[in-house]
């Protein structure tokens, strides 16, 4: 049986995390289901030129995808990847039977994380992640925005009572040094989610101390 990983992409700056968080899942071989906000088009045509709308996703992604990573030996063609459009909440995983690994919610917009933690399943970003916290499978949270408000801090210890992995997106530098790239730091971010997923990749230098 198909099971994949969800990736939610919502509203926030950091689309090139998406993009690696993509890169890696597709590039260990999982499946995926894609989910993209309507406030993360936006995003995505303002921090790369591209449209991405769902009649043409197939090709908007590649060319997203393309713009924003080396894509290596990774063919999209033949990947085993479904896009459901946000607004879809008769999607298959806006339902509990729908068998699936778990969600990655990046980057995760303060609207998505507090929709997610009030159970507002206003799109099927938000819905999907709800049914996969109660379904108890694993929900990974990647907020970007900073400064914090004590609202946001809220819905993220509600998100964290309720299961989630919270991650923000907060590259360490020991991977690459002070001279990192910015690649090599969005790639940092994207690693750790894989770990909290436990898919293996090789997008960071592992610290093995001295």
């Amino acid at each position: 049986m198909r099971t994949p990983w969800i990736v939610g992409v919502s509203g926030a700056s950091g689309t090139p995390y998406a993009a690696a968080v993509l890169r890696g899942l597709l590039d260990a071989g999982c499946a995926v289901d894609l989910v993209v906000s309507r406030a993360a088009r936006l995003t995505i045509l303002d921090e790369t030129g591209r449209a991405f709308r769902d009649a043409h996703w197939k090709d908007d992604l590649a060319a997203w995808l393309e713009d924003s990573v080396d894509l290596g030996n990774i063919d999209l063609a033949s990947a085993d990847l479904v896009y459901w459009p946000a607004g879809d909440l008769a999607a298959g995983p806006s339902s509990g039977s729908y068998p699936a690994l778990g969600m990655v919610v990046v980057p995760a917009s303060t609207a998505a994380c507090a929709g997610i933690a009030l159970g507002l399943s206003k799109d099927l970003l938000q819905r999907s992640a709800e049914v996969c916290l109660k379904e108890n499978r694993r929900v990974v949270v990647v907020p970007r925005e900073t400064p914090v408000t004590r609202s946001h801090l809220q819905h993220l210890l509600a998100l964290d009572d309720a299961g989630a992995v919270v991650l923000p997106a907060s590259p360490g530098f020991y991977a690459a040094g002070a001279r990192a790239s910015a690649q090599q730091l969005v790639d940092f971010v994207a690693g750790k989610v894989l770990d909290a997923l436990g898919v293996p990749h090789s997008l960071f230098t592992r610290w093995t101390g001295h």
